[in-house]
């Protein structure tokens, strides 16, 4: 009986978006499995592929089905969930089933592919220019002879069928392994070579009668030669006489670079008790519900959250807890780990290639229980989850930007209805959507209105920048700011300031004629960075030195506009030169590990003042702080999103409450220029359901999300007319095929209208229950795949998009 298996090609294309069928070869057909990735024949070249089904007939006449090439893995990477959660990833985001399946893996297990030229002749036929190359091995990447500008030659020699090209299927993670040294497990032979051992050899001979109380032990080489201050000549004399040998042991590289001590669980409040049974009985009822954990800055949502696993464990069950920003990890991960040990995973963007693929291969292989991570760690290949968590629910870091435009939120959802578990989305300031959801009883709302500890919430100051301004104060730091953080640093306790904005300054202006430098590849102005005198783009990195003059006009008069972090620690500096500052931004945190550097100086009060933009804006627990200063409240205010208000409201509420999170009192001082704004005054007293109510007023009055859906179609093209034309072609076409019931707006040039040199123009589409919409959808993106596509045309579709 044959064995046919369908196999997803790693070729993102629209004519390939579905499954082939293989021939599974006899060797193979007792360890091929669902999940797999194999190595498949398609067209000229050996591709990557996912098996996801196997049969054992098929429609296509056998003569022909190629064989499968390869099988890439013996125990399969991905499971029957994975496999049916990548087919409702496909049809919820309209990606491709290979964007689905690659997403889902580790960097390190995705394809890398190198073309090789094989050799089909005698090494004498080659011209001679290829003839050293070919003689150490028959099989050489072609860019070495890329490299050394071989190709004519290399071209000719394929012509003349002297050589072959093939590609060639990598996987870049590798385990890592350590040379150890296992000692003989007979007695008998260690006695013999000791007494063969010249009298001379004492050290020989040491290191023999030692090996007589480790017998067929596995042990470093470095503890052997601390324990008897040997050497490696001695210990490679002793193996040569056959008393040991070096082995290769497979090891998991440690992305944890600290130790932690183990901590008990917390006594509970009543509001988290009755919070932690609520979902404590859900995992009992093996019911798949969602709980909106809504709880104050500092009322205890991680203690809930670690009980709650703690709960899961002890039914032998496992745990994915998301956390939105990778400086939050570190922290994040120390409460865990101090808590469950060994149990528990690291997942996010800051690993290196093989620290990711040894963390999933502990998750793959059920190592370990608990994994702790950023949006991609949603895909942990547990195959009997009990909880999922998502603290801070609110973040748009949840969202995923490129293809598969998923929102970790919809498939933690999908996967606990997978397993019948509970989902917790935990924040101080929920989404609209989420709290919505919750009054209308699609989620179940548990509310922690006080501090686990008792302590008051910090006293917050408005200052209103205008006054400032007619008193004569054209600093960037009101005198109410200057002074509390005096206090702060006489009373040596720790202060933290805030500011969206990185970079010395948001722009660069000539005063004479009026020119501000722009990115030459996108509709953006630079930002000024002082610390190596360059103005960078920080859309598309594009980067050049200061202009000692103005680039129109060669005037002298150029001046920098705007603040930025770099510009507040100098500024911190002249006010204050006694305060240690650290700056925590994009710009700081580049090396691997600088978050935790940075929150570890910080936390041991190596530094008085912390500033920094919204990575320190949450999560962030030290008892010392007592100070929050927001310097602009209106960086996010004003900008062109109808969500500019929520974020704002989020993001002043989540940092006021850094301060005063323990015994010490906190205060936090806002500066802005628009203080009588509802979001504004409503953070000061940290009032969700106030806010909630006059936001969802004005969504209601707009038609905005959470009172309809959206969807963005953006088109993009390097000439502007066209981008302009086929965005009207793809309203008019939607509008022709959807019904009334649904609004299209647009198109309008995106709010940067040119990115990367490609000129962007959208359209929104606003409707409540449209059955027709994705159906719809599918056939603009075929007609763009099939057409559109050979003008230079990309079209994107993101339906619910974070980003207008």
């Amino acid at each position: 009986m044959i064995t046919v298996a369908e196999v997803i090609v790693d070729v993102a294309a629209y004519p390939v978006d579905r499954p082939f069928d293989y021939l599974v070869p006899a060797e193979m057909t007792n360890i091929m499995e669902c999940g797999s990735r194999v190595k498949v024949p398609f067209g000229p070249r050996n591709v990557l592929g996912f098996v996801v089904a196997l049969k054992n007939d098929t429609d296509v006449p056998l003569e022909k089905i190629k064989p499968i090439t390869q099988i890439l893995d013996i125990e399969p990477v991905l499971t029957g969930e994975m496999l049916q959660l990548a087919k409702w990833l496909k049809n919820e985001t309209i990606c491709y089933e290979i964007d689905a399946l690659q997403v889902m893996l580790p960097s390190a297990l995705r394809a890398k592919y190198e073309k090789v030229i094989t050799l089909q002749t005698d090494v004498e036929h080659l011209p001679s220019s290829l003839k050293e190359w070919f003689e150490k091995s028959e099989r050489v990447y072609l860019k070495q002879f890329e490299k050394n500008n071989l190709l004519p030659d290399i071209k000719k020699a394929l012509k003349e069928k002297m050589v072959s090209l093939e590609n060639v299927v990598q996987q870049k993670g590798k385990v890592k392994e350590v040379r150890k040294v296992r000692i003989c497990p007979e007695r008998e032979t260690l006695t013999e070579i000791f007494n063969n051992i010249s009298k001379r050899a004492k050290k020989q001979k040491l290191l023999v009668e030692w090996m007589f109380n480790h017998v067929g032990e596995i042990m470093e080489p470095d503890i052997i030669y601390k324990e008897l201050n040997t050497s490696s000549q001695v210990l490679q004399a002793v193996i040569e006489l056959g008393a040991a040998s070096f082995i290769q042991q497979e090891v998991y590289r440690d992305p944890f670079t600290k130790d932690v001590k183990k901590t008990d669980f917390l006594n509970l409040t009543d509001e988290q008790s009755t919070a932690l049974y609520k979902i404590t009985d859900a995992m009992n009822r093996k019911q798949p519900e969602t709980f909106l954990l809504h709880g104050i800055t500092g009322s205890g949502k991680t203690e809930v959250y670690l009980q709650a696993i703690a709960k899961c464990l002890e039914e032998g069950k496992e745990a994915i807890v998301l956390v939105p920003e990778i400086s939050l990890t570190p922290q994040m991960t120390e409460r865990f780990r101090s808590r469950f040990g060994e149990l528990v995973a690291v997942m996010h963007s800051e690993l290196s290639v093989g620290e990711k693929y040894d963390e999933w291969r502990k998750v793959h292989q059920g190592k370990v229980k608990v994994v702790v991570g950023a949006r991609s760690a949603i895909f942990a290949p547990f195959e009997n989850v009990g909880i999922i968590i998502l603290d801070e629910e609110h973040e748009s870091t949840y969202k995923q930007e490129d293809s598969p435009r998923y929102h970790a939120r919809d498939v933690a959802i999908w996967r606990s209805n997978y397993h019948s578990c509970p989902v917790i989305l935990g924040s101080a300031t929920p989404s609209l959507e989420s709290f919505a959801r919750s009054k209308k009883k699609v989620y179940t709302l548990l509310t922690l209105k006080e501090r686990a500890l008792k302590q008051s919430l910090p006293t917050v100051q408005v200052v209103d920048m205008r006054d400032e301004l007619k008193q004569g104060n054209r600093s960037m730091f009101s005198q109410q700011l200057v002074e509390s953080i005096r206090i702060r640093l006489e009373r040596k306790e720790q202060i933290v300031l805030f500011l969206n904005r990185r970079g010395y300054s948001a722009f660069v202006l000539c005063r004479d004629c009026g020119t501000v430098l722009q990115c030459e590849n996108c509709d953006i102005s630079l930002t000024y960075h002082r610390s190596n005198e360059k103005c960078k783009c920080h859309y598309c990195g594009y980067e050049i030195h200061v202009p000692k003059t103005c680039p129109q006009c060669q005037s002298d008069h150029i001046r920098f506009f705007g603040t930025g972090t770099q510009k507040v620690e100098e500024e911190i500096a002249k006010l204050f030169p006694e305060a240690r500052v650290l700056r925590m931004d994009v710009d700081t945190t580049k090396t691997k590990g600088s978050h935790e550097q940075l929150l570890q100086a910080f936390g041991d009060g190596e530094a008085d003042i912390l500033l920094g933009t919204q990575m320190i804006a949450k999560g962030l627990d030290y008892p010392n702080i007592t100070l929050v200063g927001v310097l602009s409240a209106d960086t996010s205010l004003h900008l062109p999103d109808f969500r500019a208000a929520e974020k704002t409201f989020q993001l002043l509420t989540q940092v006021s409450g850094r301060a005063g999170r323990h015994s010490k009192p906190g205060e936090v001082v806002i500066q802005t220029y628009t203080p009588e704004h509802y979001a504004i005054e409503l953070a000061k007293s940290q009032e969700y359901e106030p806010f909630y109510e006059r936001e969802m007023h004005m969504r209601h009055q707009a038609g905005y999300p959470p009172y309809y859906y959206l969807a963005l179609i953006q088109i993009s093209h390097h000439d502007v007319m066209m981008a302009a034309e086929y965005a009207g072609k793809a309203a008019d076409w939607l509008r022709s095929k959807l019904s009334f019931n649904i609004s299209i707006i647009g198109p309008t040039t995106a709010g940067i209208s040119r990115l990367q040199n490609r000129y962007r123009y959208q359209c929104l589409i606003k409707y409540k229950i449209e059955p027709n919409l994705i159906p719809t959808l599918l056939q603009l993106i075929k007609l763009y795949r099939s057409d559109w596509i050979k003008k230079g045309i990309i079209l994107t579709v993101d339906l619910d998009p974070t980003m207008i």
